[in-house]
């Protein structure tokens, strides 16, 4: 059972106050549509973390996830069945380590075999596997995604700070939207702060596609 649909601007509340007092109704409206696309912006493209983005797509989900929360496992296949019945889906995956060192050593791998191209094959690979991680585990993954290991070092050397920084985007994102925990998902103007079933992702996604006609 999913979370309650929550309005995207009620959650950037915090971005509209200035701290000066009520601005005028106009004024605050202005500056909270601003600040919404803003956000929008800020959470749907960052050239630091992975998307797949077909062509013509017309709705995006942001998802934030951990490779070790089991509940992010059962959204992703269900976000893959979408996707793969879905041609006009753009997702952007937003990793999110919350649950120790092992995630973050998962999603720093995960953000670096895009260099590589192997991002998606690794990130199956990683949701099929063992909800528990260790260092061996997410070798095993990498080799199951056929992801070039002496390559993938050189990657994270290269571009090691690149993908630390991304991350932080990430967390201070998260924490701006409240959120608590993983998966946590924005689908166009709807912010889910928890788990869904297939059934509600699909319907969400109708619904953020229908605000667009």
């Amino acid at each position: 059972m999913g979370w309650p649909l929550l309005g995207l601007a009620i959650a950037l509340a915090a971005f509209f106050s200035s701290g000066q007092g009520f601005p005028s109704a106009r004024a605050e409206t202005m500056a909270s549509l601003q600040e919404r696309a803003r956000m929008k912006d800020a959470l749907a493209n960052d050239p630091g973390v992975p998307s797949v983005a077909p062509q013509g797509y017309d709705v995006t989900i942001v998802v934030f996830s951990d490779y070790q929360c089991p509940y992010c496992r059962r959204f992703h296949a269900d976000l893959k069945q979408l996707l793969a019945a879905d041609q006009k889906l753009r997702v952007v995956y937003r990793d999110w380590p919350i649950f120790g060192g092992a995630s973050r050593e998962a999603a720093r791998i995960a953000m670096a075999t895009r260099y590589q191209g192997k991002h998606a094959a690794f990130n199956d690979a990683l949701m099929a596997g063992p909800v528990r991680l260790d260092t061996d585990a997410i070798r095993q993954a990498a080799t199951r995604a056929n992801v070039d290991w002496a390559q993938l070092q050189a990657d994270l050397a290269r571009h090691g700070g690149e993908i630390d920084a991304a991350l932080q985007r990430t967390g201070r994102l998260a924490e701006t939207l409240g959120l608590s925990g993983t998966p946590s998902l924005v689908i166009g103007d709807y912010l889910i702060p928890g788990a869904i079933d297939g059934a509600t992702l699909r319907s969400v996604v109708q619904k953020s596609r229908a605000g667009k006609s």
